[in-house]
């Protein structure tokens, strides 16, 4: 058996770097692993470009901005984590790994019916979740709610606080709510 496979194109999740501060190398390698379609914002084109990454698309405001051969200039006014969604959407891509330094739900609640999103800021893995989400985890991981939940319920976690829940054993934990989703934290 071959170990080589080919990548068709949006195939991988799209890689979105808004900001890079804090964010370890060895963890941008592995989001690098499969040759994403990498987007940055401008602010964060040369600190990209000098781990040497093939950047596919720029978010400026400026139109004469000087990138990468083929990369693509994406106008970007007041929003440009906005404008890189709806340019992965209307894309068509499916999923979207984003790094950056801050959430807002307000942000990303739009998207989440039209584009798989994880965010990744300072050592902290965010994603949504709809009721009936189960994962496999190890003892003692810490889950961290981002916004209020109605009639949560749980198994396989403990509560710590009202937004902190830890994993009791190595295992499956599930939540379960009222409502369209909910925004979770991990830790990496």
């Amino acid at each position: 058996m071959s170990s080589h496979h080919i990548v068709r194109e949006k195939q991988e999740p799209a890689l979105l770097i808004m900001d890079l501060a804090g964010f370890l190398p060895e963890n941008l390698g592995q989001l690098l692993e499969w040759s994403p379609t990498v987007i940055v914002a401008a602010d964060m084109y040369d600190h990209a470009e000098s781990f040497g990454i093939k950047i596919d698309g720029v978010l400026t405001s400026n139109g004469a901005f000087f990138a990468q051969e083929n990369s693509q200039i994406i106008l970007s006014s007041a929003n440009p984590l906005e404008d890189a969604l709806k340019f992965l959407v209307t894309g068509q891509y499916p999923a979207v790994n984003i790094i950056t330094n801050e959430f807002a739900l307000k942000d990303y609640a739009l998207y989440i019916d039209d584009i798989n999103l994880v965010i990744f800021i300072c050592g902290h893995r965010i994603f949504p979740v709809r009721t009936g989400f189960s994962k496999w985890q190890s003892a003692g991981e810490r889950i961290v709610l981002l916004h209020e939940v109605k009639n949560l319920r749980t198994s396989g976690l403990k509560h710590l606080s009202e937004t902190m829940l830890e994993t009791e054993k190595d295992g499956f934990y599930t939540l379960t709510f009222e409502q369209p989703f909910l925004f979770i934290s991990e830790t990496l």
